[in-house]
């Protein structure tokens, strides 16, 4: 296989079952990593392991739900018991929700902090005392362009990941001189099974793209493996002196804010 960045290095990827979650884990096979592929859907999460190894690579599928943290625990154990360390965890797990404030209910706000930013403490926290007790480590958290800038109609969304840039850069800071870096991606809208699905719900999906598309400067989607090549960089020793950063891939939509 093709470039060993990350030869020997031990990885786990939340949401990893399809879209930029499976992009990531395919990517990190291919430069030498074995992949914990984790879905709350083991099914799907199997289906992307069958990928990587059928490419030669080297993973395996776990399930849990990163919302519950007994349950991000259990995975750290089997982790550590299985390869002794964690060299990188990315944490992409994430929902979504459209609407204004008036649209949305107290119940959505709810679901979505569940996932998006519980899920990445929960993650993060299972994780990061043994990575500080060998004195290396590095997180990288799935935030969006929804948590730099805001969004239209997406209230619930961009309040969550506003938070996972938040508490990127507090782990990062915190944990700098413990040998812990911590990164977070910011991707504009990305061409995924759930996107392609969603459009397919419109009368005109060509038309419903093109829109779509229209927000970022490059007037073009994200392929799901352009994501992965920057979680790639993030993992490996390129990008050493990089801590605390929000990782903007979003074809030029940021530009003119």
């Amino acid at each position: 296989m093709q470039g060993r960045r990350l030869e020997g290095k031990t990885t786990l990827v939340t949401g990893a079952g399809s879209g930029i979650g499976a992009a990531i884990s395919r990517r990190f096979a291919e430069e030498g990593a074995f992949v914990f592929v984790l879905d709350i859907d083991l099914s799907s999460a199997e289906s992307t392991v069958e990928t990587i190894r059928g490419q030669g690579g080297d993973s395996v599928a776990v399930a849990a739900d990163v919302a519950e943290s007994g349950q991000c625990d259990q995975i750290r154990d089997q982790v550590l018991q299985q390869r002794g360390a964690l060299d990188v965890l990315v944490s992409n797990a994430g929902i979504g929700h459209v609407g204004t404030l008036l649209q949305t209910e107290g119940s959505d706000m709810d679901r979505l902090y569940r996932v998006n930013v519980r899920g990445v403490f929960n993650m993060a926290k299972a994780f990061l005392a043994s990575m500080i007790e060998r004195g290396s480590g590095h997180i990288i958290n799935m935030a969006s362009i929804g948590g730099v800038v805001a969004v239209r109609d997406r209230l619930a969304y961009c309040t969550s990941k506003f938070a996972v840039v938040g508490l990127t850069k507090s782990i990062a800071l915190d944990h700098a001189r413990q040998g812990i870096r911590c990164n977070c991606i910011c991707p504009g809208r990305v061409e995924t099974p759930f996107v392609t699905a969603r459009l397919k719900e419109y009368p005109d999906p060509e038309a419903a793209y093109r829109e779509m598309a229209s927000t970022q400067a490059l007037g073009r989607m994200a392929k799901p493996e352009e994501i992965a090549s920057a979680a790639l960089y993030l993992a490996s020793d390129e990008s050493a002196f990089v801590t605390g950063t929000e990782f903007l891939i979003d074809g030029g939509w940021s530009a003119g804010k």
